[in-house]
C-alpha cells in the first residue's frame, strides 16, 4: 500500500475530487494548509499598500491506496491540478506498512 499526498491550489480542489471519485477513490483526508515553495509567497495590494504574503493557502490531500493504483492516482492529480503556473503544487508517494479500519478491525487492503 501507498500513501499518496498532494498539495494543490485551493481552486483546483473540486476538479481533483471529482476526478478521483470518478476513478473509484472511496476515501481521502483533506486539510487546508499553508506554505510556500520556490515562489516564496507572493505580493498583494490592499487599499493601495503592498503586502508580502509569505504563506500561500493550499489544499493537502492524503489517500491510502493499493500499490497498483498509486501511479494512476498520481497521474489524475497532476493532470487535473495542472494550470501551468508557478505554485501548482506537489504530489509524493510514501510506503504504508499497515492499515487498520477502527470500526471493523479489518486490516490492509480490506481496510481501504
Amino acid at each position: 500500500m501507498k500513501l499518496v499526498t498532494a498539495v494543490i491550489k485551493p481552486h483546483k480542489w473540486e476538479d481533483v475530487r471529482e476526478a478521483l471519485e470518478a476513478f473509484g477513490v472511496t476515501g481521502m483526508t483533506v486539510s487546508e494548509v499553508s506554505g510556500y515553495g520556490r515562489q516564496k509567497g507572493h505580493t498583494e495590494v490592499y487599499r493601495g499598500a503592498e503586502y508580502d504574503i509569505a504563506l500561500v493557502p493550499k489544499i493537502r490531500i492524503e489517500i491510502v491506496v493499493d500499490d497498483a493504483d498509486a501511479a494512476d492516482i498520481v497521474g489524475i492529480i497532476t493532470k487535473t491540478a495542472h494550470t501551468g503556473r508557478i505554485g501548482d503544487g506537489k504530489v509524493w508517494v510514501s510506503p504504508v506498512e499497515s492499515v487498520v479500519r477502527v470500526r471493523t478491525g479489518d486490516t490492509d487492503a480490506a481496510a481501504l
